[in-house]
Protein backbone atom coordinates (compact mmCIF):
# COMPACT_ATOMS: atom_id res chain seq x y z
CA UNK A 1 0.00 0.00 0.00
CA UNK A 2 1.47 3.41 -0.90
CA UNK A 3 2.31 5.91 1.79
CA UNK A 4 -0.46 8.51 1.62
CA UNK A 5 0.84 10.99 4.14
CA UNK A 6 4.07 12.03 5.80
CA UNK A 7 4.90 13.16 9.28
CA UNK A 8 5.76 16.85 9.60
CA UNK A 9 8.24 17.81 12.33
CA UNK A 10 6.63 20.67 14.20
CA UNK A 11 6.03 21.89 17.75
CA UNK A 12 3.10 20.30 19.57
CA UNK A 13 2.18 23.70 21.00
CA UNK A 14 2.44 27.12 19.33
CA UNK A 15 1.02 29.91 21.50
CA UNK A 16 1.27 33.39 19.94
CA UNK A 17 -0.88 36.11 21.54
CA UNK A 18 -0.83 38.95 24.04
CA UNK A 19 -0.46 37.56 27.56
CA UNK A 20 0.79 34.14 26.46
CA UNK A 21 3.52 34.20 29.10
CA UNK A 22 0.90 34.20 31.84
CA UNK A 23 0.00 30.62 30.87
CA UNK A 24 3.56 29.33 30.48
CA UNK A 25 3.33 27.05 33.52
CA UNK A 26 0.26 25.37 32.03
CA UNK A 27 2.00 24.83 28.70
CA UNK A 28 5.02 23.31 30.43
CA UNK A 29 2.81 20.95 32.44
CA UNK A 30 1.39 19.50 29.20
CA UNK A 31 2.24 15.78 29.32
CA UNK A 32 3.37 15.90 25.68
CA UNK A 33 6.06 18.40 26.64
CA UNK A 34 7.40 17.36 30.01
CA UNK A 35 5.49 16.50 33.18
CA UNK A 36 3.73 18.14 36.08
CA UNK A 37 6.78 17.89 38.32
CA UNK A 38 8.05 21.29 37.20
CA UNK A 39 11.68 20.11 37.02
CA UNK A 40 12.87 22.51 34.35
CA UNK A 41 16.19 23.96 33.27
CA UNK A 42 15.55 27.52 32.09
CA UNK A 43 18.23 29.35 30.12
CA UNK A 44 18.06 33.14 30.22
CA UNK A 45 20.13 36.18 29.37
CA UNK A 46 21.28 38.74 31.86
CA UNK A 47 18.89 41.30 30.34
CA UNK A 48 15.27 40.63 29.45
CA UNK A 49 15.48 37.06 30.74
CA UNK A 50 16.53 38.15 34.21
CA UNK A 51 13.59 40.54 34.42
CA UNK A 52 11.15 37.85 33.34
CA UNK A 53 12.65 35.39 35.82
CA UNK A 54 11.38 37.49 38.72
CA UNK A 55 7.93 37.51 37.13
CA UNK A 56 7.82 33.76 36.43
CA UNK A 57 9.56 32.24 39.47
CA UNK A 58 6.42 32.02 41.63
CA UNK A 59 4.61 29.94 39.00
CA UNK A 60 7.65 27.71 38.32
CA UNK A 61 8.90 26.78 41.81
CA UNK A 62 10.68 23.61 40.65
CA UNK A 63 12.74 25.30 37.95
CA UNK A 64 16.47 25.94 37.97
CA UNK A 65 17.66 29.07 36.18
CA UNK A 66 20.85 29.26 34.11
CA UNK A 67 22.21 32.60 32.97
CA UNK A 68 23.89 32.34 29.56
CA UNK A 69 26.80 34.65 28.84
CA UNK A 70 26.35 35.00 25.08
CA UNK A 71 25.72 33.19 21.83
CA UNK A 72 28.90 31.20 21.35
CA UNK A 73 29.49 27.48 20.97
CA UNK A 74 31.44 27.57 24.23
CA UNK A 75 28.46 29.17 25.98
CA UNK A 76 26.18 26.41 24.70
CA UNK A 77 28.57 23.65 25.77
CA UNK A 78 28.94 25.19 29.23
CA UNK A 79 25.16 25.35 29.53
CA UNK A 80 24.84 21.68 28.57
CA UNK A 81 27.54 20.66 31.05
CA UNK A 82 25.81 22.61 33.84
CA UNK A 83 22.47 20.95 33.07
CA UNK A 84 23.98 17.47 33.18
CA UNK A 85 24.38 17.89 36.95
CA UNK A 86 20.61 17.95 37.47
CA UNK A 87 17.63 15.85 36.46
CA UNK A 88 15.17 17.82 34.36
CA UNK A 89 12.09 17.11 32.29
CA UNK A 90 12.72 19.79 29.69
CA UNK A 91 14.82 22.83 28.78
CA UNK A 92 13.31 26.28 28.32
CA UNK A 93 15.10 28.91 26.26
CA UNK A 94 13.76 32.26 27.42
CA UNK A 95 15.11 35.26 25.53
CA UNK A 96 16.29 36.36 22.11
CA UNK A 97 17.85 34.39 19.29
CA UNK A 98 21.25 33.84 20.91
CA UNK A 99 19.76 32.42 24.12
CA UNK A 100 17.33 30.19 22.26
CA UNK A 101 20.07 28.88 19.97
CA UNK A 102 22.28 28.09 22.98
CA UNK A 103 19.35 26.35 24.65
CA UNK A 104 18.58 24.37 21.47
CA UNK A 105 22.16 23.11 21.25
CA UNK A 106 22.36 22.32 24.97
CA UNK A 107 19.00 20.53 24.99
CA UNK A 108 20.09 18.37 22.06
CA UNK A 109 23.38 17.60 23.78
CA UNK A 110 21.69 16.36 26.96
CA UNK A 111 18.75 14.71 25.17
CA UNK A 112 15.90 16.84 26.49
CA UNK A 113 12.99 18.54 24.70
CA UNK A 114 13.21 22.31 24.24
CA UNK A 115 10.53 24.93 24.77
CA UNK A 116 11.35 28.21 22.99
CA UNK A 117 9.97 31.34 24.68
CA UNK A 118 10.91 34.26 22.46
CA UNK A 119 11.27 37.78 23.83
CA UNK A 120 11.88 39.31 20.40
CA UNK A 121 11.21 38.54 16.73
CA UNK A 122 14.63 39.26 15.26
CA UNK A 123 14.85 36.23 12.91
CA UNK A 124 13.29 32.92 11.88
CA UNK A 125 15.59 30.73 13.96
CA UNK A 126 13.32 30.45 17.00
CA UNK A 127 11.51 27.42 15.53
CA UNK A 128 14.13 26.08 13.13
CA UNK A 129 16.11 22.80 13.39
CA UNK A 130 19.35 24.81 13.45
CA UNK A 131 21.37 26.49 16.19
CA UNK A 132 23.60 29.30 14.91
CA UNK A 133 26.53 29.86 17.25
CA UNK A 134 29.76 31.84 17.11
CA UNK A 135 32.91 29.72 17.19
CA UNK A 136 36.66 30.15 16.74
CA UNK A 137 36.27 30.04 12.94
CA UNK A 138 33.51 32.68 12.89
CA UNK A 139 29.96 31.35 12.98
CA UNK A 140 28.59 27.84 12.56
CA UNK A 141 25.20 26.22 12.04
CA UNK A 142 24.46 23.08 14.05
CA UNK A 143 21.60 20.68 13.43
CA UNK A 144 19.27 20.25 16.40
CA UNK A 145 15.71 18.96 16.97
CA UNK A 146 12.83 21.39 16.56
CA UNK A 147 11.45 23.01 19.72
CA UNK A 148 8.62 20.93 21.14
CA UNK A 149 6.72 24.12 21.96
CA UNK A 150 6.92 27.80 21.04
CA UNK A 151 5.50 30.59 23.18
CA UNK A 152 5.48 34.21 21.98
CA UNK A 153 3.85 36.84 24.17
CA UNK A 154 3.08 39.85 21.99
CA UNK A 155 3.02 42.10 25.06
CA UNK A 156 6.65 41.13 25.71
CA UNK A 157 7.54 41.57 22.03
CA UNK A 158 6.23 45.16 22.09
CA UNK A 159 8.53 45.96 25.02
CA UNK A 160 11.65 44.86 23.11
CA UNK A 161 13.63 47.42 21.08
CA UNK A 162 11.88 48.02 17.77
CA UNK A 163 15.05 47.14 15.86
CA UNK A 164 14.46 43.49 16.71
CA UNK A 165 11.03 43.51 15.08
CA UNK A 166 12.46 45.26 12.04
CA UNK A 167 15.16 42.60 11.76
CA UNK A 168 12.50 39.88 11.79
CA UNK A 169 10.64 41.66 9.00
CA UNK A 170 13.74 41.64 6.80
CA UNK A 171 14.33 37.95 7.48
CA UNK A 172 10.72 37.04 6.71
CA UNK A 173 10.63 39.02 3.46
CA UNK A 174 13.84 37.37 2.29
CA UNK A 175 11.90 34.08 2.01
CA UNK A 176 10.44 35.35 -1.25
CA UNK A 177 13.88 35.75 -2.80
CA UNK A 178 15.09 32.45 -1.32
CA UNK A 179 12.22 30.52 -2.91
CA UNK A 180 12.94 32.18 -6.25
CA UNK A 181 16.55 30.97 -5.94
CA UNK A 182 15.34 27.45 -5.10
CA UNK A 183 13.16 27.44 -8.20
CA UNK A 184 16.11 28.68 -10.26
CA UNK A 185 18.25 25.82 -8.95
CA UNK A 186 15.50 23.37 -9.92
CA UNK A 187 15.34 24.72 -13.48
CA UNK A 188 19.07 24.99 -14.04
CA UNK A 189 20.48 22.16 -11.94
CA UNK A 190 17.59 19.76 -11.45
CA UNK A 191 17.53 20.37 -7.71
CA UNK A 192 14.49 18.90 -6.00
CA UNK A 193 11.99 21.30 -4.46
CA UNK A 194 9.86 20.32 -1.49
CA UNK A 195 6.57 21.91 -2.54
CA UNK A 196 5.10 22.00 0.96
CA UNK A 197 8.17 23.65 2.47
CA UNK A 198 8.31 26.17 -0.38
CA UNK A 199 4.62 27.00 -0.01
CA UNK A 200 4.93 27.54 3.73
CA UNK A 201 7.99 29.78 3.45
CA UNK A 202 6.65 31.76 0.50
CA UNK A 203 3.29 32.43 2.12
CA UNK A 204 4.99 33.44 5.38
CA UNK A 205 7.00 36.04 3.48
CA UNK A 206 4.07 37.22 1.38
CA UNK A 207 1.85 37.64 4.45
CA UNK A 208 4.38 40.02 5.99
CA UNK A 209 5.02 41.78 2.68
CA UNK A 210 1.32 42.49 2.03
CA UNK A 211 0.19 43.33 5.56
CA UNK A 212 -0.74 47.03 5.84
CA UNK A 213 0.10 47.31 9.54
CA UNK A 214 3.26 48.39 11.28
CA UNK A 215 5.61 47.36 14.05
CA UNK A 216 3.32 48.73 16.76
CA UNK A 217 0.20 46.80 15.70
CA UNK A 218 -0.77 43.52 17.36
CA UNK A 219 -2.23 42.28 14.08
CA UNK A 220 1.02 42.83 12.23
CA UNK A 221 3.12 41.35 15.06
CA UNK A 222 0.87 38.28 15.05
CA UNK A 223 1.41 37.77 11.31
CA UNK A 224 5.17 38.33 11.63
CA UNK A 225 5.49 35.91 14.55
CA UNK A 226 3.43 33.27 12.76
CA UNK A 227 5.49 33.79 9.60
CA UNK A 228 8.77 33.27 11.43
CA UNK A 229 7.46 30.11 13.10
CA UNK A 230 6.15 28.75 9.78
CA UNK A 231 9.52 29.46 8.18
CA UNK A 232 11.27 27.41 10.85
CA UNK A 233 8.86 24.54 10.29
CA UNK A 234 9.40 24.83 6.51
CA UNK A 235 13.11 24.27 7.07
CA UNK A 236 12.32 21.17 9.13
CA UNK A 237 10.00 19.87 6.43
CA UNK A 238 12.65 20.26 3.71
CA UNK A 239 15.53 19.08 5.87
CA UNK A 240 17.69 22.14 5.22
CA UNK A 241 17.64 25.94 5.11
CA UNK A 242 16.71 26.17 1.41
CA UNK A 243 13.18 27.58 2.01
CA UNK A 244 14.63 30.63 3.74
CA UNK A 245 18.18 30.99 2.53
CA UNK A 246 19.38 31.98 -0.94
CA UNK A 247 21.39 34.85 -2.35
CA UNK A 248 19.88 37.05 0.38
CA UNK A 249 21.59 35.03 3.09
CA UNK A 250 24.80 34.60 1.14
CA UNK A 251 25.04 38.39 1.06
CA UNK A 252 24.26 38.52 4.78
CA UNK A 253 26.99 35.97 5.58
CA UNK A 254 29.46 37.90 3.42
CA UNK A 255 28.78 41.08 5.40
CA UNK A 256 29.39 39.14 8.62
CA UNK A 257 32.60 37.51 7.43
CA UNK A 258 34.18 40.48 5.66
CA UNK A 259 33.13 43.14 8.17
CA UNK A 260 32.48 41.33 11.47
CA UNK A 261 32.80 44.47 13.59
CA UNK A 262 30.62 46.63 11.34
CA UNK A 263 27.92 44.22 10.21
CA UNK A 264 24.31 45.27 10.77
CA UNK A 265 21.58 42.98 12.09
CA UNK A 266 20.83 39.68 10.36
CA UNK A 267 17.43 40.81 9.14
CA UNK A 268 18.63 44.19 7.89
CA UNK A 269 21.28 42.54 5.74
CA UNK A 270 18.96 39.78 4.52
CA UNK A 271 16.24 42.25 3.56
CA UNK A 272 18.66 44.43 1.62
CA UNK A 273 20.17 41.33 0.00
CA UNK A 274 16.73 40.03 -0.99
CA UNK A 275 15.67 43.28 -2.66
CA UNK A 276 18.94 43.43 -4.59
CA UNK A 277 18.72 39.74 -5.57
CA UNK A 278 15.18 40.23 -6.88
CA UNK A 279 16.51 43.07 -9.03
CA UNK A 280 19.34 40.87 -10.34
CA UNK A 281 16.90 38.19 -11.49
CA UNK A 282 14.94 40.77 -13.47
CA UNK A 283 11.98 41.01 -11.10
CA UNK A 284 12.22 44.80 -11.10
CA UNK A 285 8.66 45.56 -9.94
CA UNK A 286 8.86 42.99 -7.15
CA UNK A 287 12.23 44.35 -6.08
CA UNK A 288 10.95 47.93 -5.99
CA UNK A 289 7.85 46.91 -4.03
CA UNK A 290 9.92 44.92 -1.54
CA UNK A 291 12.24 47.91 -1.10
CA UNK A 292 9.25 50.20 -0.49
CA UNK A 293 7.91 47.87 2.21
CA UNK A 294 11.33 47.62 3.85
CA UNK A 295 11.54 51.42 3.87
CA UNK A 296 8.04 51.73 5.33
CA UNK A 297 9.14 49.60 8.26
CA UNK A 298 12.36 51.57 8.74
CA UNK A 299 14.71 49.00 7.22
CA UNK A 300 17.68 49.77 4.94
CA UNK A 301 17.55 49.11 1.21
CA UNK A 302 20.95 50.60 0.31
CA UNK A 303 24.34 49.68 1.83
CA UNK A 304 25.00 53.34 2.65
CA UNK A 305 22.10 53.17 5.10
CA UNK A 306 23.98 50.63 7.23
CA UNK A 307 27.36 52.33 6.92
CA UNK A 308 28.89 50.65 3.87
CA UNK A 309 30.22 52.21 0.70
CA UNK A 310 29.26 51.06 -2.77
CA UNK A 311 32.74 49.57 -3.21
CA UNK A 312 32.33 47.58 0.00
CA UNK A 313 28.91 46.30 -1.10
CA UNK A 314 30.34 45.23 -4.45
CA UNK A 315 33.02 43.31 -2.56
CA UNK A 316 30.32 41.68 -0.39
CA UNK A 317 28.28 40.54 -3.40
CA UNK A 318 31.40 39.24 -5.14
CA UNK A 319 32.40 37.23 -2.07
CA UNK A 320 28.88 36.02 -1.19
CA UNK A 321 28.85 32.74 -3.20
CA UNK A 322 31.87 31.52 -1.24
CA UNK A 323 29.83 31.55 1.97
CA UNK A 324 27.64 28.62 0.90
CA UNK A 325 29.61 26.28 -1.39
CA UNK A 326 27.27 24.12 -3.43
CA UNK A 327 24.25 26.40 -3.10
CA UNK A 328 22.95 27.67 -6.43
CA UNK A 329 21.33 31.12 -6.46
CA UNK A 330 21.03 34.04 -8.81
CA UNK A 331 24.58 35.05 -7.81
CA UNK A 332 26.09 31.76 -8.99
CA UNK A 333 23.83 31.74 -12.04
CA UNK A 334 24.90 35.19 -13.28
CA UNK A 335 28.52 34.90 -12.09
CA UNK A 336 28.97 38.66 -12.43
CA UNK A 337 32.35 40.36 -12.66
CA UNK A 338 33.25 43.20 -10.32
CA UNK A 339 32.29 45.81 -12.90
CA UNK A 340 29.03 44.02 -13.69
CA UNK A 341 28.10 43.97 -10.00
CA UNK A 342 28.85 47.68 -9.79
CA UNK A 343 26.67 48.40 -12.84
CA UNK A 344 23.86 46.19 -11.50
CA UNK A 345 23.93 48.02 -8.18
CA UNK A 346 23.75 51.39 -9.93
CA UNK A 347 20.68 50.18 -11.81
CA UNK A 348 19.14 48.88 -8.59
CA UNK A 349 19.73 52.12 -6.70
CA UNK A 350 18.19 54.10 -9.54
CA UNK A 351 15.20 51.74 -9.83
CA UNK A 352 14.25 51.95 -6.14
CA UNK A 353 14.80 55.69 -5.96
CA UNK A 354 17.93 56.17 -3.91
Amino acid sequence: MPVLTRLIPSPVVVDIRPGALNDLAGVLADQRICSSTGKLAIAISGGSGAVLRDRLMPSLPGAEWFEVGGGTLDDAIKLADAMKKGRYDAVVGLGGGKIIDCAKFAAARVGLPLVAVATNLSHDGLCSPVATLDNDAGRGSYGVPNPIAVVIDLDVIREAPVRFVRSGIGDALSNISAIADWELAARERGEDIDGLAAAMARQAGEAVLRHPGGVGDDGFLQVLAEGLVLTGIAMSVSGDSRPASGACHEINHAFDLLFPKRAASHGEQCGLGAAFAMHLRGAREESAYMASVLRRHGLPVLPEEIGFTVDEFVKVVEFAPQTRPGRYTILEHLDLSTDQIRDAYADYAKAIGS
